[in-house]
């Protein structure tokens, strides 16, 4: 019995989310019934994280317990990648130290808010359009401010059974890139809907309707329902997962 990482990405536009439900599709299970089928004996998954339904992933990591490893890396990635539906791709399979785990090694996550201001039919179902052109440098100022808190219940799932809101910031900022506009955020964790509701309530600032110490006040007042609505679920792709260098040992 031995443990591998693999590393995978998804379009989160035909799953309810990453983790496995009842009665709904999600990565988890997709992937799980895919490998079981190529490693000929049940396969459990376990993530980095969990992303909520319609979230995309640029860069996932999951890790999962296997007897015997059936073909060259090359080849399963073929099989696996045949197998699994468009939504997902897996690039790498990596056999890791028995105690290695993708979600408690991870250090730091990064996810990505894309918006834009006029209609794009090539980007439909990957960015958000808002209603109105906000005002980025002034949002700038408020997604700074992210950095001086370390409580984020103002941005937690109410009842979203969390053990603590603690999170430590490391990367809050907008950046112009080409057509778009994308918000990028680094923490050590992120809570459960934290990332749609931050984005929703700095989209407040850039259209003035609260103010940079308004948005202060809500991240100190632990209140959910201070804050702003959560942005829509396709603009957000989690980007990046960080992982001690000796944490990937090596490749089969």
């Amino acid at each position: 019995m031995a443990r591998y990482f693999i590393e995978l990405a998804y379009n989160g536009a035909d799953f309810h989310g990453w983790q496995r439900q009842l009665n709904a599709v999600s990565v988890q299970q997709t992937l799980e019934q895919v490998l079981t089928t190529l490693f000929q004996e049940k396969i459990v998954v376990t993530g980095a994280g969990r992303t909520d339904t319609g979230v995309h992933a640029s860069y996932f990591v999951a890790h999962f317990y296997a007897e015997a490893f059936p073909f060259e890396s090359s080849t399963l990635i073929k099989k696996a990648n045949s197998l699994l539906p468009a939504g997902i791709a897996v690039y790498s399979f990596t056999k890791v130290a028995d105690d290695a785990h993708a979600r408690f090694d991870a250090t730091s996550r990064t996810y990505e808010y894309h918006l834009v201001l006029r209609k794009n039919p090539f980007l439909d179902g990957l960015t958000h359009r808002p209603w109105f052109v906000p005002d980025f440098e002034y949002m700038n100022l408020a997604a700074e401010k992210l950095k001086n808190y370390d409580d984020f219940t103002s941005f937690a799932r109410l009842h979203g059974g969390n053990k603590t809101n603690f999170c430590k910031i490391t990367e809050a900022y907008w950046e112009k890139r080409e057509d778009r506009y994308v918000f990028t955020i680094s923490a050590d964790r992120f809570l459960r809907n934290m990332v749609r509701a931050v984005v929703g309530t700095l989209l407040e600032v850039g259209r003035k309707k609260i103010s940079v110490d308004d948005f202060c006040e809500i991240i100190a007042a632990r209140d959910r329902n201070g804050a702003g609505t959560s942005a829509p679920p396709q603009a957000l792709f989690l980007t990046h997962i960080q992982y001690p260098e000796t944490v990937f040992q090596r490749t089969i």
